[in-house]
This record gives C-alpha cells, structure tokens and sequence, in this order.
C-alpha cells in the first residue's frame, strides 16, 4: 500500500515533473468540461476531472491501462489490499478488474484531474520481445491485478506529448500510436515491469489467468462453468478458482455477477432501459433476483441509484 500524501507536499515535488503536471493540468481543464470521463480523440486516451471528494467507495469495472493523477488524490480497494494514488504515483491496472475506488482529495477550486491511457498487450509483447529480459525481473504475484508506482519525468514527459495532441488532430493518427508505445515502454523498464511482463507472456500464469478474465468479459451474459474457464487457462479448476481469487478478491462467479450488474448500469444509464430489460439483456432471468443482487453492490435499488447518477451528472 502506498500511503496518502497530502496535495502540499506533491505541490513541492521535483521541478521538472512540476512544470510538466503543470502543462498537464492546463490541458485537462481546457478539454474537459464538467465532471466525469470524458473519452477524447485520442482512441488510447480520457481525460477524469471530479470537483468533489466521494462519501464512499463505489465498485467499478477498470480496464487495462494506467491512471496518471495530475490534482487530488484517489483510492482503490480490492478485497484487503488498498491502494492510494496521487500526483507522486500512477496506478498501473494489469487486466480487467473490479475495485471499489473513490476519489477523497478534490475541491471545486482544485478539482481531481486524472489522466488514463488504455493498455494494448499485443504492443506490450512486441515490446517485451525488443526490450528483451530484464536483470532482476521478478516473478510477478499472482495477487498483483492492481499496483501503484512512482511517477517518473520520463513518463510523465511522455504522457503530455501524447495530451499535446489533442491540440493537433492533423497529428494524431501516426503520433499517438508511437506515444503510447513509448509510456508502456516507460512503465515497462520501471520498477512494474515485472507486472507487464507476466501480462505480456504467453505461458506466465498470470496471461492464462487474463484468458479466463477475458472469456467472462466476452461472455459475461451467459451462462459459463469454472470448468469452461480452467479449460481457457490451462489449469484445473482447482487452481484456476484460488489463483482467480488471489487476482481479483472474488471467485469466477461472483467476477461474472458483478460484470452483469456492472454493464446493467450502463444500459439503464445511457440507453434508459428499465430495470427488468436492463436485468434480461445481462443475462439475469429473474428481476427480483437481479434487483436485490443489484441493491447489494451499489447499495440502492436499480431506480434510485440511476436517478441520484443522473442528478450528480
């Protein structure tokens, strides 16, 4: 877990990465308009802005990728393992996961601005395979779904270039590839390398367990056994269901449950589906069911939680 550190003392970090937060920051305000996430342009890219703390933590579904914090600060949890990030640290996502997370430094006058840039594993591999092994390299933990590193001016430097674009239309169809190519480079020699490469590598445990991940994602409204899932793994069900547990605090099911519940929001959110057509296009043949399961995790029934959404928006 890396500890809190208050936005003053992130103010007073080195110079060079303060001048380019800076250039960040003004970017994120210029091409976000309100609060939320605004996907840009740029495929790779969203740009988070959020004028408020959250009361409490709410589950989401976070894809692969990294999450630079530019203002205020953030925290994940994920089963007993929890995770501050701000503008000293990055959060570095290795595969689908579900998280609770909320953000607990922002203000209106300095609202949290964070940027995402989503994770391509086929570049990671290409990658992995020029960079060539690492000396020191170790194993990457099975329970490491989620990790939080420093920030570097490297990096950093190269996720403004890849902003920069934004202002550049002409240039983004062949920059913005080549930048994104260089940030996971970036993150790739840093001290998570370990974490990309086992992503990366086709025979590591933690890809076959990306496999089953990925094959829930695909198929999270239908029905799937742990059986089906080992199969995609190359493990016995045995060790598929502890190591998935390991990863993601959750056992394959209860991973699958929540995607439905996860994607019903969505649909009831920006399609305006109801509750019951929201609860049978998931895969839920029971509405009840769906309803209580539902008021569990964001811990309001599908109705008032979708309202108190629109209302904050």
């Amino acid at each position: 877990m890396v500890a809190p550190i208050p936005i003053s003392q992130a103010d007073g970090f080195p110079g060079a990465l303060q001048a380019l937060r800076a250039q960040m920051v003004d970017l994120t305000l210029r091409h976000v308009d309100g609060d939320g996430s605004r996907v840009t342009a740029i495929p790779c890219l969203q740009l988070i802005k959020a004028s408020c703390s959250t009361p409490k933590t709410a589950p989401a579904l976070y894809e692969p990728g990294l999450a630079i914090v530019l203002q205020g600060r953030k925290k994940v949890e994920l089963g007993t393992q929890t995770l501050y990030y701000d503008p000293l640290h990055f959060l570095l996502v290795s595969m689908p996961m579900l998280p609770k997370g909320g953000v607990i430094e922002a203000t209106p006058d300095k609202p949290y601005l964070c940027v995402r840039i989503d994770c391509d594993t086929a570049t990671l591999a290409e990658l992995m395979l020029e960079v060539g092994p690492a000396c020191g390299d170790a194993p990457a933990p099975a329970h490491a779904g989620l990790n939080v590193a420093p920030v570097s001016e490297a990096l950093l430097g190269a996720a403004l270039r890849l902003m920069q674009l934004l202002d550049n239309p002409q240039d983004q169809r062949v920059l913005a590839p080549l930048l994104q190519r260089e940030i996971f480079y970036r993150v790739l020699t840093g001290p998570l390398g370990p974490r990309l490469r086992a992503l990366a590598q086709q025979d590591s445990a933690t890809r076959r367990l990306a496999r089953a991940i990925d094959e829930l994602n695909r198929r999270f409204h239908e029905p799937i056994s742990i059986d089906e899932l080992a199969e995609v793994a190359h493990m016995s069900a045995s060790t598929l269901h502890q190591r998935f547990k390991q990863l993601t605090s959750m056992s394959p099911m209860q991973y699958q449950k929540q995607l439905r519940l996860q994607h019903a929001r969505r649909l009831m959110l920006g399609s305006g589906l109801d509750a019951a057509a929201a609860a049978h296009q998931v895969g839920y043949e029971s509405a009840s069911q769906f309803s209580r399961e539902y008021r569990r995790l964001f811990g309001t029934p599908p109705r008032a939680d979708i309202e108190q959404l629109m209302r904050a928006g």
